[in-house]
């Protein structure tokens, strides 16, 4: 176990809102955070990157509370992508995604032939190599999301933490998102909104309710019938495909 959450709560305005979630991720996995708008998806992925801390429970890291590394160490070891990534600043394509290596760098040392090499490489795996010198507020949704991935890339992570990278895209790049994620040597957290996106390019699925974890498996023993009509209540055929293998679920009118 890599990444885990012990009994966690957290609490806001006197309301709960993730409620006592033990859960663990497994080094190399994608796991897949699922549930209903308001279910403490987005606030337990806060947790889990240590950009909040817990009112209750702890959230562990290679069996150490999370709260107990320093910034500089956590951010060499999780990289976090969030939901809408803004700037005013006019910045470019390169400028963001060298930012992801802050983390190495001290305030006195000069950018080394390792650190562009890094940056390099981020920017290929995204394919972004030709748009370095473009300015941020030409981009689409979709490069922005990819230019946010490359910047987390270079920080050279061994685990990613993705907040719904997928919203607001058009499907073709909400695919492109989750092939790209899919195809990283790293252990990665993602919520995500579309079901059968989940159940194609996630190993396993936690599903939250309420703030509290209902299910967590693989997407074969999670995503059925029953527990989409009971979370999302919604009706569903739910099937695996014969073009692609993973389950595919069809919503009922």
């Amino acid at each position: 176990m890599m990444l885990g959450a012990e009994r966690v709560k957290w609490t806001s305005g006197g309301r709960l809102i993730v409620d006592e979630v033990t859960l663990h991720v497994e080094t190399g996995q994608t796991l897949g955070l699922i549930g209903p708008n308001g279910s403490g998806k987005s606030s337990l992925i806060r947790l889990l990157a240590g950009l909040r801390a817990p009112s209750g429970g702890a959230v562990m890291l290679d069996g150490k509370a999370i709260t107990r590394f320093g910034r500089r160490e956590l951010a060499r070891r999780v990289s976090v992508v969030e939901q809408h990534p803004s700037t005013e600043a006019s910045v470019t394509v390169l400028d963001v995604v060298r930012l992801g290596r802050t983390p190495y760098r001290s305030a006195f040392s000069a950018w080394s032939e390792d650190d562009e090499q890094i940056v390099e490489e981020a920017l290929a795996h995204v394919g972004l190599e030709q748009h370095r010198d473009r300015h941020w507020h030409t981009l689409s949704g979709g490069e922005r999301q990819r230019v946010q991935l490359a910047r987390a890339l270079a920080q050279s992570p061994s685990i990613l933490i993705l907040d719904e990278p997928t919203n607001h895209l058009d499907i073709q790049h909400q695919i492109e998102i989750l092939r790209l994620v899919a195809r990283l040597s790293v252990t990665t957290v993602v919520a995500i909104h579309d079901l059968n996106l989940a159940a194609r390019f996630c190993d396993a699925i936690a599903v939250l309710e309420e703030g509290k974890l209902v299910a967590c498996g693989s997407p074969l023993e999670i995503l059925t019938q029953e527990l989409i009509a009971r979370v999302f209540k919604v009706e569903a055929h739910v099937a695996k495909s014969e073009y692609h293998g993973r389950l595919h679920i069809q919503f009922l009118m």
